[in-house]
């Protein structure tokens, strides 16, 4: 097995390198002592760390053609000419294949520029792997690096180009599907022929259309990416299971797919939404394109699922810290000023407000640790949610011991029984946490007729700063008494 595997690695047409990383997990290890924990940052605030790491790798062997793509006349001259080949923009991306190993992935890729020995410079497609053992010391990881130019050169030849398109299907990351859709086009056809031109207010009228069209497609055949993103186990498990992948947002999809076909656009794309066989949801861009050769009865078509699940995760994360504080997981100050911009051009009034500071964090804070100090604000965010929890009112954190509740539409009794809910809620947690009661001074008001809402945040703010001072004050005339 052993000699089979060596003999795949040295005739294998894709340059391979075995490499010992090993050295950089101790190099790892010695930045995670010292605190670091956002390595890309800290990696591009030095570039010299990266080079650093660079040097730390050891290559244990390459394989011919990875001699012969850089030019190199045996491992010991590719090896004295590194800095030839590895240089400029290959720094950058190496800080990507660092994270990655940092994060704890055991595959990485990226794109870059390196260099033959005579200079020629070589656009590759870098991909990693840690070998089964090492995944604990970096020792041994298996790297090739595709040159995307002779790739596409090669791609001219037909036969060379059959067997490239037979792996990238195989192989391919993302997930394809071919299919049959001349049915669909027979059925487009003949509403062309008995006269239909407006092909958007036809499915409004006769929306099974969609679902005759979904019928009629033929699913020729995936690959192994697609049964990875849907969790399948095989084909035909997938082919019996097609309804729980494309749920009811699909079939939205599909008939905006089906209105690009019908004004001849036979390569498009848009956002999609699939479901995995365990039920779990599938962000996907999805890329429809006809083949060449089957433009006029569409007998065979590519679809491409790219998922993008963690991509609109991160958007949603993003815009969810667009308008929240992430430590009290309330509102923050920019959605704050942005709901009051509303509630000033809007008609709903009265509108009432609380402003709420808590009193003696910063002391806290001081003597006790912020770690403390973070733990009552996360209480009092707690403490707001529920509060405001199943009605339209919102609570923000608008600076750091500040906190405003915007009531529109609430009048002075219901915004007595707020304060009074806020208070009980208070009461409730202060008993729990005894050892660290939060205290806090509460200013209220609610719009006069015709008073605008800045004015009356003006007067719930002044109540809240004479609640704190006579608060201060007391705590003064008690240790002064």
């Amino acid at each position: 097995m052993e000699i089979l595997e060596s003999s795949i690695f040295d005739l294998s047409p894709i340059p391979m390198w075995l490499e010992d990383y090993s050295e950089i997990k101790k190099q790892f290890d010695v930045w995670k002592d010292q605190g670091i924990t956002d390595l890309k940052k800290f990696l591009q605030d030095d570039i010299s760390r990266v080079t650093e790491c660079a040097h730390k790798i050891k290559i244990i062997k390459v394989n011919k053609k990875t001699l012969d793509v850089f030019e190199a006349n045996n491992i010991n001259h590719l090896c004295q000419n590194l800095n030839t080949i590895f240089q400029g923009d290959m720094f950058h991306s190496h800080i990507l294949e660092l994270v990655s190993l940092w994060e704890g992935k055991t595959e990485f890729s990226s794109t870059t520029i390196n260099y033959t020995i005579s200079g020629k410079p070589l656009d590759i497609k870098l991909r990693g792997v840690i070998l089964p053992g090492s995944e604990h010391t970096f020792k041994q990881i298996l790297l090739t690096t595709e040159d995307i130019t002779d790739y596409q050169n090669a791609s001219r030849l037909e036969e060379k180009n059959r067997r490239l398109a037979e792996a990238r299907f195989i192989y391919s990351p993302t997930s394809l599907w071919v299919e049959d859709f001349s049915r669909v086009k027979m059925r487009m056809d003949q509403l062309r022929h008995i006269g239909i031109e407006d092909f958007r207010t036809f499915l409004d009228v006769h929306a099974d259309f969609v679902h005759q069209c979904v019928e009629d497609i033929l699913l020729l055949d995936v690959n192994q990416a697609t049964l990875d993103l849907l969790k399948a186990p095989d084909k035909d498990t997938l082919f019996k299971n097609l309804n729980k992948v494309f749920a009811k947002e699909m079939h939205q999809t599909f008939r905006e797919q089906l209105i690009e076909l019908w004004n001849g656009k036979i390569h498009h794309q848009r956002e999609a939404i699939n479901y995995a066989l365990d039920g779990s949801m599938r962000n996907v861009l999805l890329q429809f394109t006809v083949f060449p050769g089957y433009e006029e009865d569409w007998g065979l078509v590519q679809v491409a699922l790219t998922d993008i699940t963690a991509r609109k995760k991160a958007e949603s994360y993003l815009e969810y810290l667009g308008k929240h504080d992430v430590l009290t997981k309330l509102f923050n100050r920019s959605f704050y000023t942005e709901e009051l911009n509303r509630l000033e051009r809007g008609i709903v009034r009265p509108v009432s407000a609380i402003f709420i500071d808590m009193n003696g964090l910063k002391e806290i804070n001081d003597t006790r640790g912020h770690d403390v100090g973070d733990d009552l604000l996360r209480r009092m965010g707690n403490i707001l949610s529920r509060t405001v929890s199943h009605s339209n009112y919102t609570a923000s954190r608008i600076g750091g011991d500040e906190f405003v509740v915007l009531m529109p539409g609430a009048d002075a009794q219901t915004l007595d029984s707020m304060m009074m809910t806020i208070e009980e809620l208070l009461n409730i947690d202060n008993q729990y946490y005894s050892s660290h009661p939060i205290r806090i001074a509460m200013g209220h008001a609610t719009t006069f007729e015709g008073e605008n809402v800045e004015c009356m945040l003006k007067r719930a703010d002044q109540v809240m700063y004479q609640k704190k001072k006579d608060y201060y004050d007391y705590i003064m005339e008690k240790a002064e008494g």
